[in-house]
């Protein structure tokens, strides 16, 4: 069994489970919210149709700048990517041959990236009965011979998020350790920039911070994130890039997202509002349910109940939720659930609450 590493996918899923898809799929395997992208790029197209004709800014901008002042540092500190997995690939080239720590479990692009450059990668695993916190107290010894640190806040797949006064401390443990931080933001949206922790890189220049336009935005086809670091940083990441890697149409786009303070607001709460009714059922249900603070929560379904026949039940019915073997630590009991409209939502509680029942 060959199961996709990411959600989105879920023929490929269906064939690998050797499963017919119904006609009608319900995917809550993907994080992208469903309200679509703000109404300006529809209002706009038009405008925007031009930009396919000319080549793009090398620098991506204006997104470059836009991003550079939603955040308050300078343009000279953030380089747009080709969604946010490319940089992955931009930091695994900087620690080829050197030892990076990750917590486990973790966006799979992180070890995929790292081992394709031939870095050594060491685990901090965490663990269901401590909710998923890193465990700060162990981690000086671990980062002793490491290169960089990788972490995802909040945390993906469980969503938890880490407090800025806990992020502090783990960047100072790093800074000791003279161990380069690199810290995946791009879920904060959903938890809001007061637990960003862009405003801290100034004083911690040892800290690199990725970013996201996907799922906010929901732009997954335009391909569209950033790198937030000290100046030389950013260059040196930058320096083997492809040319053009961001297209026109992504960087006019991108640099208006920032202005929708109120399309934001509006995704937030919706994420809240859905994320409280799945997590109150789950939990009524016996479930094991994580602390999320974003568009996504993880869950284990009540001690007796088949994990590998609960998946196949929900696919044979069309609802596709993110299996967990590619997350080391949750190998497949748990399960991840991006949050969707009210009524997709409801069909899903009611489809397990269904199955829970017998079974």
């Amino acid at each position: 069994m060959n199961l996709p590493d990411h959600g989105a996918n879920p023929l490929r899923l269906y064939k690998e489970l050797n499963l017919e898809p119904p006609v009608r799929l319900l995917d809550f395997s993907e994080n992208v919210h469903p309200f679509g992208p703000p109404d300006f790029i529809r209002q706009q197209w038009p405008a925007l149709l031009p930009a396919i004709t000319r080549y793009p800014d090398p620098a991506a901008e204006p997104f470059r700048t836009a991003a550079a002042s939603f955040h308050s540092v300078s343009p000279d500190q953030v380089a747009a990517s080709n969604g946010a997995a490319e940089v992955f690939t931009w930091l695994a080239r900087r620690y080829r041959g050197k030892r990076v720590l990750l917590a486990e479990p973790a966006f799979s692009e992180y070890r995929k990236t790292l081992e394709a450059e031939g870095a050594q990668v060491k685990t901090i695993q965490l663990e269901a009965d401590d909710a998923w916190a890193l465990p700060v107290n162990e981690l000086a010894p671990l980062l002793a011979d490491c290169a960089a640190f990788y972490i995802c806040n909040p945390h993906n797949p469980t969503g938890a998020l880490i407090r800025p006064e806990d992020m502090k401390r783990i960047a100072g443990i790093c800074r000791t350790a003279d161990c380069e931080l690199v810290i995946d933001e791009a879920f904060m949206d959903f938890a809001g920039e007061a637990f960003s922790f862009v405003p801290q890189l100034s004083a911690n220049p040892h800290v690199t911070i990725i970013r996201s336009m996907t799922k906010m935005y929901a732009l997954p086809g335009l391909r569209l994130g950033y790198v937030l670091g000290q100046g030389d940083v950013i260059r040196e990441l930058t320096a083997g890039a492809a040319h053009w890697n961001v297209n026109a149409l992504a960087a006019a786009i991108g640099a208006q997202c920032f202005k929708e303070s109120g399309y934001r607001r509006m995704i937030r709460e919706a994420a809240v509002a859905e994320r409280q009714k799945m997590t109150a059922f789950l939990s009524g249900a016996g479930c094991k349910v994580t602390d999320s603070a974003v568009n996504f929560l993880s869950f284990r379904l009540p001690p007796s109940y088949d994990p590998a026949r609960f998946l196949k039940d929900m696919l044979q019915r069309g609802l596709i939720l993110r299996h967990t073997y590619s997350f080391n630590g949750m190998d497949g009991e748990w399960f991840r659930i991006g949050m969707k409209s009210s009524a997709d939502m409801e069909a899903l509680r009611e489809a397990i609450a269904g199955w829970l029942r017998g079974n």
